[in-house]
């Protein structure tokens, strides 16, 4: 189930890459921009509502493509048809049936296993051309009709189920806010917070508009919060503290907790990781920095980031992101927003809070970011794919590689043959072990590229 939901986690990635330009495209259109108005500014509308109104597609689409082995396109046509087909039967069944995003995770998941499961078999020599690959969109309808059926009879009691959850965070007010907070960096090492994400951005709460006549719902955070819902966003705002704000100023103190001798490669490493988080919302390559050598510091960290949540909730800041809390979707979609220049007081006050607290959290335990070590010295090679398959302890140990924005994510036969101080070496950041058989390495934002580079190598 782990290896399941942390391979869910990766694939939910790929429809997600896709809400950046949906949020971009929907806030051009609110026709307040210059030289964007009218009929442009119509048309950019449209085109974000677009992606919006379809999610469930891109989620079953985006899952099966990234749960399939080798990511082939017959699985994301399966995903396709899959949700077309329960869609139409659980609508026959209870026309007043949403589903939202949910039927297209669980297509998603269903078609990308199916994938795997018969995407090489064979079919008898008459019917040839069903066989291997082509099978898998026909397996997939004949499951859907059985999802969509169970859906129509039985998802209500889920959906019940679903909303009693929603309103129980959502009457938790600020404490949900904090709990919501604190989990989703506490899930990073696991590579977890995506399923939490999944939930609170595109599940929780929903809010009814209308478009082109028809009444439509939209749920979760952070669609509510593009379709124009005020009491949205309540739960991204406060992330915009710690990514723009808190984070930085943690870089800071461990730059001047940092031994002399270190310094200039500390601050160079520091300095791009903190622009990184402040400008993009992407935190990892600072966050990993300190993962495995400092926890309780990031254990501050995630509490400090539920604290932001929270008072962000309790200022009633309502802020939103297609891709992540840094100061690009900060400006992009600041007229949306509910009061969000307090983000800015509220993000000196927490930096504040951040540096002091970590600079003595690193100062009474002793913590060493930085040393002399060589082995955390980056070393050059001819050819870094192989380097990393030898590491991996060589092509034989390795079953499946991929990888999301800043992790490699390798499936293994036996992670106790890897070898740690070679990938340090090569630039990792930190190496998480969840069970004998998977590892995820973390390299920032080129973890894909060089999966791309190992998948290569591994052909040859």
């Amino acid at each position: 189930m782990f290896n399941l939901l942390q391979k869910v986690g990766k694939a939910l990635m790929t429809p997600i890459a896709v809400l950046p330009v949906a949020a971009i495209l929907l806030r051009l259109g609110f026709g307040d921009i210059p030289y964007i108005d009218g009929e442009i500014a119509n048309i950019m509308k449209i085109a974000g509502e677009a992606i919006f109104s379809n999610l469930d597609m891109l989620f079953a689409v985006g899952i099966a493509y990234g749960l399939a082995k080798n990511n082939d396109g017959a699985a994301a046509l399966a995903g396709a048809v899959g949700l077309l087909i329960a869609k139409a039967v659980y609508l026959e069944i209870d026309k007043a049936l949403n589903m939202g995003v949910f039927i297209g995770i669980i297509m998603g998941i269903l078609a990308g296993s199916l994938y795997n499961r018969f995407h090489t078999m064979k079919a008898p020599e008459f019917l040839g051309f069903f066989g291997g690959k082509r099978f898998v969109p026909i397996i997939t309808a004949l499951f859907a009709i059985f999802v969509g059926v169970l859906a129509g009879n039985f998802w209500h009691y889920a959906q019940s189920g679903i909303d009693t959850f929603s309103n129980a965070i959502i009457n938790l007010n600020e404490l949900g806010s904090f709990l919501y907070g604190t989990l989703n960096r506490l899930l990073i090492p696991l590579g977890l917070h995506h399923i939490l994400n999944s939930v609170f951005l595109f599940q929780v709460g929903d809010y009814e508009y209308v478009k082109d006549g028809t009444t439509l719902i939209a749920n979760g955070d952070l669609h509510r919060f593009f379709a124009g819902d005020p009491k949205a966003g309540i739960y991204m705002a406060g992330f915009y503290v710690t990514m723009m704000f808190g984070l930085p100023a943690m870089a800071l103190a461990i730059y001047v907790s940092t031994p002399t001798k270190q310094k200039k490669k500390a601050g160079a490493i520091l300095f791009g990781v903190a622009l990184t988080s402040f400008l993009t919302g992407i935190t990892e390559p600072l966050e990993f920095l300190f993962l495995f050598v400092a926890p309780l510091l990031f254990l501050l960290h995630a509490l400090l980031t539920g604290l932001a949540v929270a008072m962000a909730h309790f200022l009633d800041i309502h802020h939103g992101y297609g891709f992540s809390a840094g100061f690009i979707d900060y400006v992009i979609n600041y007229k949306l927003a509910t009061n969000p220049l307090l983000i800015v007081p509220l993000g000196l006050l927490f930096a504040f809070v951040y540096f002091v607290l970590s600079y003595y959290v690193i100062k009474i335990f002793k913590y060493t970011i930085f040393t002399n070590d060589k082995t955390e010295e980056l070393v050059k090679i001819s050819n870094e794919a192989l380097a990393f398959i030898k590491a991996l302890g060589g092509k034989e140990n390795i079953v499946s590689t991929d990888a999301c924005i800043t992790r490699l994510r390798m499936e293994v036969k036996s992670s106790k043959d890897l070898d740690n101080e070679a990938f340090m070496k090569l630039g990792a950041k930190g190496v998480i072990k969840p069970n004998e058989t998977t590892v995820q390495i973390v390299l920032g934002t080129r973890a894909e590229s060089v999966a791309e580079l190992i998948k290569k190598a591994l052909q040859t």
